[in-house]
């Protein structure tokens, strides 16, 4: 079980250089991350930062345009990089700072790093080109690339001392990356057709007549492609409903970021129910003063209290 992590030490010079380094990663290239983490104490915000940094490491190998013999190479590269990690023989001095960083972070917080060979998993189903028959299979995909990452925050976050149900923290934590990653897939459908990857699961493809796949910025002929996107919204909705339970669980701060990335997400999901043709126009994404509004609920705990709300209707 996973519980309230101390204030760690100060860190060393060189460290605090590898997590400024690592949230200058995480400033320029995480669009949603971003503003969740802004809301965290310093030492947990950091911690957070090397994970991501770490992360997109990851994601960049597997999304770049090099040849995959070479992908599976410097994936390969990478989870060396994270055994070195595992048993400590990164030193402050080592020149790759997100391994400096996140060897920090791990020292200090309770951080699950299997997590990470998980994400690294989840990216050599995608340079291996995999597709998914049912739910069932993309679910071992989503939480390989977005279950473990929940998991692996909530090493960072910790849970309330005395938190009822805190035991089941990480399933929740799971949960919840699995309804922003399904949320990602709908947002992001039409990108991956034409990077020619297939995320949705074929049976329900095959079931809304969208198996011909989307390449274009019209729904395939004859294919009912807003059931498709509206089937895919409930089954995310009921992810959300699930992973909101993690949010009593931690504390405020903690809870305001989890709130704040979660609630940019279900905005997204919002917008895509109201317009599921949006997907295969554009990239379907929130404007800055959105996302600082959400940030802003989420600190204030409207969204915490109006989720706890819903998860406790759940268990009624």
């Amino acid at each position: 079980m996973i519980r309230t992590v101390e204030l760690p030490p100060p860190a060393s010079a060189p460290v605090l250089a590898a997590y400024s380094y690592c949230e200058t990663v995480t400033g320029q290239q995480a669009r949603n991350f971003a503003y969740g983490i802004r809301l965290l104490p310093t030492h947990k915000r950091r911690a957070m930062s090397a994970l991501y940094a770490f992360s997109r490491r990851v994601d960049d190998i597997g999304d770049g345009g090099l040849d995959d013999a070479v992908k599976l190479a410097r994936l390969e590269d990478t989870r060396a990089v994270l055994t070195r990690i595992r048993r400590g023989e990164v030193e402050e001095d080592d020149t790759d700072p997100v391994a400096v960083a996140l060897a920090h972070a791990a020292e200090h917080f309770p951080i699950p790093l299997g997590g990470l060979d998980e994400l690294i998993d989840g990216v050599l189903m995608d340079v291996r080109g995999e597709t998914y028959e049912t739910w069932d299979d993309l679910k071992t995909y989503c939480r390989c690339v977005a279950g473990a990452i929940g998991r692996l925050s909530l090493g960072v976050f910790g849970t309330e001392p005395g938190a009822r149900g805190a035991e089941r923290a990480p399933e929740y934590a799971d949960t919840l990356g699995l309804a922003l990653q399904l949320t990602n897939i709908l947002r992001d459908v039409r990108e991956d057709a034409e990077g020619g990857r297939t995320y949705l699961p074929a049976d329900d493809l095959a079931k809304f007549g969208c198996s011909a796949g989307f390449r274009a910025p019209t729904p395939p002929e004859g294919s009912d492609f807003a059931g498709l996107v509206h089937y895919e919204v409930r089954r995310a909705r009921a992810l959300f409903a699930e992973g909101y339970r993690l949010l009593p669980l931690l504390d405020r701060r903690s809870g305001a970021c989890v709130a704040a990335m979660a609630g940019i997400y279900r905005r997204l999901l919002d917008r895509i129910e109201r317009d599921p043709e949006a997907v295969l126009r554009g990239r379907v994404s929130l404007p800055g003063r959105e996302k600082a509004y959400v940030a802003v609920r989420g600190l204030s705990g409207l969204d915490a209290r109006h989720v706890s709300r819903q998860a406790l209707g759940r268990r009624a």
